[in-house]
């Protein structure tokens, strides 16, 4: 929620050149048309008709002074909620004012600056405010592209009573709104790989906070004192508690092609934004299981984690914390300047990393060859491939090979479970085929985890 108070709302002027500077068309009009009939009364020597130029001539002008001279304080408040919503999705903004001065407020105007793609600017009109007295309003935005919006500054607008002049003033602060790609829920299944990292594997981390941990820590209150590290509290200065070995939890990549030699296409329904979409709903589905996850690009950079590993830490809080900073990393991930997987290839392949979950566009010989062999250090791999022809609306002539089919074919040869994407595809229904058939020896369980990693809001 911002909060502030508009310059100049608080009783300091602006200088009444500033102030002159909000005539409206009609107050420039009634200054024209005064000033004209004064000098033509002038010429003509038209009494009757100066007095009326000046009239009209003088009445803009006082209406500017009593504006200038206006001594009210206001304060402003938005409210954003949810401050994180799915592309597609509503969320509501609520403003509210207060008059915090001894008078009362004359007619405001009230509007909220908003990008284009969140629909059109919102304006509101206040009528009288009365001394600590407050006015609410709200209104909803809404957009289909992913990205950060800031929303404000709030302004408010200052008018007379015949329209005449107008004088904007902004509030300092602003809101913004970050929209994520659309999920949808994916059931459980199992994948074929090995689990490592499940409990059995080399790379271990550990459990929900509380459970027993690997290395010695500080006492804590209500800790057993027949857990002491005698050694440990001489070296460090202090009382330290032993920890017994605990649960492993299981580790998983997921893996974003950005390349935008990769994909073809823009816009909601792209192929890109289903390759972002897909990402984002099996980031949920495993942090929801339990596993330990991390985010990566073809770039080779992750979002970070725990020691800069970029995989998500415990359970609870801390997994749900983890959601919301890789989903916004997605809600404003782009196209890569790159070319090629090696980097990519290289961070996979840096130690066993668990499940790998990868999300490929177009791959020529070089780059199938390169992901086929990120397989070989990974407990299970699995690889959703989009045509980005396919997704164009252009075929592949009758009796050429299908070159989507042909690198598909490469990457299970290699041990991944490969799915092409058909265009519009629901990505629950791949997830499903990815985990089709009976469960066999060395499957690695996605439909349950070590510990509970609680949910995403």
């Amino acid at each position: 929620m911002a909060t502030g108070t508009p310059g100049g709302a608080g009783g300091e002027s602006g200088g009444l050149r500033s102030a002159l500077s909000g005539l409206t068309t009609r107050g420039r009009s009634f200054l024209a048309a005064g000033l004209a009939a004064a000098v033509c009364a002038f010429v003509l020597g038209q009494t009757a008709l100066l007095q009326v130029g000046l009239l009209i001539t003088v009445l803009p002008l006082l209406c500017v002074y009593a504006l200038h001279r206006t001594r009210y304080r206001v304060s402003g408040s938005r409210r954003l909620t949810p401050v994180r919503v799915p592309a597609g999705s509503e969320a509501r903004v609520q403003l509210r004012m207060d008059n915090v001065s001894r008078l009362p407020t004359g007619l405001l105007m009230l509007q909220d600056r908003v990008p284009y793609v969140l629909g059109p600017r919102p304006r509101f009109v206040l009528d009288r405010v009365e001394p600590g007295g407050r006015r609410e309003v709200s209104y909803r935005v809404r957009s289909d592209l992913r990205g950060r919006y800031p929303l404000g500054p709030l302004q408010l607008r200052l008018a007379d009573p015949f329209g005449l002049v107008e004088l904007t003033r902004s509030f300092s602060t602003y809101d913004t709104l970050t929209v994520i790609p659309r999920t949808e829920p994916l059931p459980a299944v199992r994948l074929t790989g090995e689990a490592n990292g499940y409990g059995e594997g080399n790379q271990r981390s550990l459990a929900l906070a509380g459970d027993d941990d690997v290395i010695p820590r500080g006492y804590r209150y209500g800790d057993d004192l027949r857990r002491v590290h005698w050694r440990s509290t001489a070296r460090y200065g202090e009382l330290m508690v032993r920890r017994e070995e605990q649960p492993q939890r299981a580790r998983a990549t997921v893996l974003l092609d950005t390349r935008q030699v990769a994909f073809q296409g823009a816009g909601p329904d792209s192929a890109f934004e289903w390759a972002v979409s897909g990402a984002g709903s099996a980031l949920l589905h495993l942090l929801e299981r339990g596993f330990s996850v991390r985010l990566m690009t073809d770039t080779g950079e992750a979002v970070p984690g725990e020691s800069g590993s970029g995989f998500s830490a415990g359970g609870g809080q801390e997994s749900a914390e983890a959601a919301g900073l890789m989903m916004d990393a997605l809600a404003v991930v782009g196209h890569s300047d790159g070319t090629g997987l090696s980097r990519a290839h290289d961070a996979a392949r840096s130690g066993n990393e668990g499940l790998l979950i990868a999300f490929f566009g177009d791959l020529d010989d070089v780059q199938t060859d390169l992901a086929a062999r990120m397989r070989q250090r990974t407990g299970g791999a699995v690889a959703f491939v989009l045509d980005s022809a396919a997704w164009t609306g252009r075929a592949v002539p009758a009796g050429a090979p299908d070159p989507a089919a042909r690198r598909v074919h490469r990457l299970r040869e290699a041990g991944w479970t490969a799915l092409a994407v058909p265009p519009g595809a629901a990505f629950g229904e791949l997830w499903r085929q990815a985990g089709a058939g009976a469960p066999a020896a060395g499957e690695m369980p996605l439909g349950t985890g070590t510990s509970g990693a609680g949910g995403w809001s």
